[in-house]
């Protein structure tokens, strides 16, 4: 199974701020939430954690007390110029450009496509391993959500059509035929809320 983690709540979470590649830590409650997920039983055949290198995944991933391998490809998307600006004063063109054109990115930043890619590659490469072992992967909402649609086979413009929750989980297990199968979506029944 390969197990799709989302980091549990920072403080600029909490202030509903864009955090894409700024790289901060857990706050209290993010904290707990960690803790929370390194208990979930069905988490615990997990053979390793893969992991995003910001340091809100990786604290998140040392609650699981796993061999952890940091793999770049699972870093949040980078907006830019819009990285730790609170979400009401983003203009509403950067979401529209963002929808309207996958392959638009904000000035200094990222564009979807290029997370779908990079994320799809990162996939393919754990596909293997996580048919045989349950494979954790600890990382942040757009990287999660370019998983589900390479899952699904969905078009990159269902990105838009889900909803990632912090501390969330997700798994893609295999199909009969080997092939991915979502198997659940933003599981957050064992997360505190504060």
């Amino acid at each position: 199974m390969l197990i799709l983690v989302r980091h549990g709540r920072t403080a600029h979470n909490a202030s509903r701020r864009l955090l894409g590649r700024l790289d901060l830590p857990l706050d209290a409650l993010g904290e707990r939430q960690a803790q929370a997920l390194g208990s979930v039983p069905a988490l615990k055949g997990a053979v390793r954690v893969v992991c995003s290198p910001l340091q809100r995944a990786r604290q998140t991933a040392d609650a699981f007390g796993l061999p952890v391998t940091v793999d770049e490809r699972w870093v949040e998307v980078d907006y830019g110029v819009y990285d730790g600006v609170p979400l009401d004063a983003v203009p509403p063109s950067v979401w529209s450009n963002f929808r309207n054109d996958l392959a638009w990115a904000p000035e200094g930043g990222e564009s979807l496509v290029a997370v779908t890619d990079r994320v799809r590659a990162a996939c393919e490469d754990l596909w293997d391993e996580a048919r045989e072992h349950d494979v954790i992967v600890l990382s942040h909402v757009s990287p999660i959500k370019a998983a589900v649609l390479w899952s699904l086979g969905a078009a990159p413009e269902a990105l838009w059509r889900m909803f990632v929750e912090v501390a969330s989980v997700s798994r893609i297990g295999a199909g009969p035929d080997g092939r991915p199968l979502l198997r659940s979506f933003n599981e957050t029944h064992h997360r505190p809320h504060r």
